[in-house]
């Protein structure tokens, strides 16, 4: 069969097809296209996959590690731009925060830091940013400028800009961008306490306290002088027995004993012992050289010059607490306690109330500075045997002046400062054997000073206790 083609139907129909297949082709181009724009990055290739990858972002993986919450949100679906740091970027962070490690770093204040570099509004490119403020997933401003590159809050720069993730947007970042409400701390006496996880209880102290606390610890104190703190660890809250925050105004003189309104190096300490006035009242400090340096004989200086642009601060391992009574009150207080002590001293003392010699009115004085080796009821009844007597108002009252005198000496002598010799009292001398940690009266008695921590250096607003388990009887 002989086919009729017509030349000119023929190229008219391949013409057409022609079209079809270019229009085709165009399409597949073109979809090919976008997909390459929408996902510069194979699909799953999440923000913490793309730091996971690079090992100049290997310290802000391992704190971000440290957050499960925050990997699974930056690993998951969402729309993201995070400014992410380099391993230069925290190591300069930690010099200037004085720490070594992100191990150190409370993990709130570590977990704001990392919030503070996600947006969570949106993946923004960086020829989408503009000027002005951005909100932060902690809910802080960061300032943003692209005048000749983009720059975070004045000094921080995008070094890598867009890096595409499945989730979002990578910038990489010169220096970690510190929060606003941060920002003040750093460099000065509290930074060494804020930025360490060892002081967590210092700084929810600060916190808990009136605002006017903080206010004064980021200055350079009343006089100008900049400040001195004795920082407490977390061990030294709960070796001061307080494992609960106390009330504001608690706080508030707790925190105020703690400073001094000068800048007070380790070499510039007082040697010997010297009453120190801080904001909050004096302390008494014992530098006993290579033995170490002591606060109220209880608390012991763990380590010195830690300076900052306001001052300086030096550790401590217990906190100090502000004494609130008098001797007579604490003896009366203790005398009533669950566990009774000094029933037998205290009214020994009130006996001697009203006479001339009113020993109950010396230790009650608040202008008094006294040292009271305070006999324990178990001490006052072998003291009663010994005299065959039944009680102290079996005992004349001249006698009973004499030996309570022999107990007090007209000073503030702590623990710490005690040395080998004889110490004058109210009534004659005693020998003081600090090796030992004992008390010899004028007749040859020997009284152990108490090993109970709690009933030795009791600080009082005029003086200090020291148990002893012995009454000490003059010549």
């Amino acid at each position: 069969m002989k086919m009729n083609i017509n030349p000119k139907s023929w190229l008219s129909t391949f013409q057409k097809g022609a079209l079809a297949l270019t229009l085709v082709m165009s399409l597949v181009l073109i979809s090919g296209c976008d997909n390459d724009d929408d996902s510069d990055t194979p699909e799953g290739n999440s923000i913490v996959k793309i730091a996971q990858g690079n090992s100049n972002l290997s310290t802000l993986v391992a704190a971000l590690t440290k957050y499960p919450d925050l990997v699974a949100t930056l690993s998951g679906d969402g729309e993201f731009t995070v400014f992410a740091p380099t391993n230069t970027a925290f190591t300069n962070l930690l010099s200037a925060i004085g720490q070594t490690s992100i191990n150190d770093v409370p993990e709130d204040v570590l977990k704001s830091v990392l919030q503070y570099h996600v947006i969570t509004s949106g993946a923004v490119r960086s020829t989408a940013l503009t000027n002005g403020n951005v909100e932060a997933a902690n809910g802080e401003d960061i300032a943003v400028n692209t005048s000749g590159g983009v720059k975070l809050n004045g000094t921080v720069n995008v070094t890598t800009a867009d890096v595409v993730a499945s989730n979002g947007i990578v910038h990489v970042v010169d220096a970690v961008l510190v929060p606003p409400s941060i920002v003040p701390i750093v460099g000065t006496i509290v930074a060494p306490a804020y930025f360490n996880k060892n002081f967590t209880t210092l700084i929810a102290a600060v916190k808990a306290a009136d605002a006017s606390i903080l206010t004064t610890l980021l200055g350079n104190g009343p006089s100008n002088k900049k400040l001195t703190l004795f920082a407490p660890t977390n061990a030294a809250f709960a070796a001061a027995g307080i494992t609960t925050l106390p009330n504001k105004e608690t706080l508030n003189a707790v925190l105020k004993y703690h400073v001094i309104d000068d800048e007070v190096r380790a070499a510039e300490l007082p040697e010997g012992s010297a009453a120190i006035t801080t904001l909050g009242g004096k302390f008494y400090l014992s530098n006993n050289g290579s033995e170490g340096v002591f606060i109220n004989a209880k608390t012991k200086v763990t380590a010195t010059d830690i300076v900052g642009k306001n001052g300086v601060v030096h550790v401590i391992d217990r906190t100090l607490l502000p004494p609130s009574k008098t001797i007579a009150g604490i003896a009366t207080d203790l005398s009533t306690a669950a566990t009774p002590q000094f029933t037998q001293l205290v009214a020994a003392l009130a006996r001697t109330s009203g006479t001339e010699n009113d020993l109950l009115a010396a230790v009650s004085s608040g202008d008094a500075n006294l040292t009271v080796f305070a006999p324990t009821d178990a001490a006052f009844e072998a003291l009663y045997d010994a005299l065959e007597v039944d009680g102290v108002n079996d005992i004349p009252l001249a006698t009973l002046t004499a030996v309570l005198k022999h107990h007090v000496v007209a000073a503030r002598v702590f623990s710490t400062d005690l040395t080998n010799g004889s110490v004058a009292t109210l009534n004659g001398n005693v020998t003081i054997s600090a090796t030992n940690k004992t008390v010899t009266d004028e007749n040859g008695n020997v009284a152990n000073l108490s090993a109970d921590a709690a009933l030795l250096n009791v600080l009082a607003t005029n003086g200090v206790i020291h148990t002893i388990d012995r009454v000490l009887l003059p010549d």
